[in-house]
């Protein structure tokens, strides 16, 4: 799963790689925790690529009362298709999440090693997400999302059997593209990414607090 990560790139960075003319402003967040604003980029209605900071934590549509929900930070690529919390959001509302690393942690017995896990040549990276927009009676509205997650590959299985779904540049319109492109149509691009992608670096249980 991923449970912690950040964002330390500037905004302009950040629009650069998504191909936007422009970011508001935002600071480096080091440490994004679940139910806090993450920055997730997707096409609107109007056929245009736009980010927004949603809730991370997830809220299908059809949930009555969200507080009594629970939250839903991942989904698993192989069933976010078809089971009913995701499969809305997978069709029609697939995201990139930009991210400067993640945290993981590796269990040993009663002790766990926190790793930051960031992509080799220090760039951004890009995980797919899933985006839904929940609509109460009383006209209030929860933008939410999650992050896609699939099985580590061989590197990062040594500290978890699950990573966050990693979207390359030259896949990412093929990934947004939701209108003409089913969730069938772009399961590959959820495969693990490939070795010596990542890199990870033990860091001190503080990464908790």
């Amino acid at each position: 799963m991923c449970g912690r990560f950040s964002l330390t790139a500037t905004p302009e960075e950040v629009a650069e790689l998504l191909g936007l003319d422009m970011l508001e402003a935002f600071p480096p967040r080091y440490n994004i925790a679940p139910t806090q604003p993450v920055l997730m980029a997707n096409i609107n209605a109007a056929n245009k690529r736009v980010a927004t900071l949603v809730r991370w934590g997830l809220v299908p549509a059809w949930v009555k009362e969200p507080k009594e929900f629970s939250l839903l930070i991942n989904a698993r690529c192989e069933t976010a298709g078809t089971k009913p919390s995701f499969r809305n959001a997978m069709r029609h509302r697939r995201t990139l999440i930009p991210a400067s690393g993640f945290y993981e942690w590796k269990r040993s017995g009663e002790k766990k090693q926190a790793y930051w896990v960031r992509s080799a040549n220090g760039n951004i990276v890009m995980f797919g997400g899933l985006m839904e927009t929940w609509a109460g009676a009383d006209g209030s509205e929860i933008d939410s999302g999650c992050i896609l997650t699939t099985a580590s590959n061989a590197q990062l299985s040594k500290i978890h059997h699950r990573m966050p779904v990693v979207i390359k540049p030259e896949d990412y319109e093929r990934w947004l593209d939701c209108k003409t492109r089913e969730p069938r149509d772009v399961a590959d691009l959820t495969a693990p990414i490939e070795e010596g992608y990542f890199e990870a670096v033990a860091v001190s249980e503080l990464v908790n607090q």
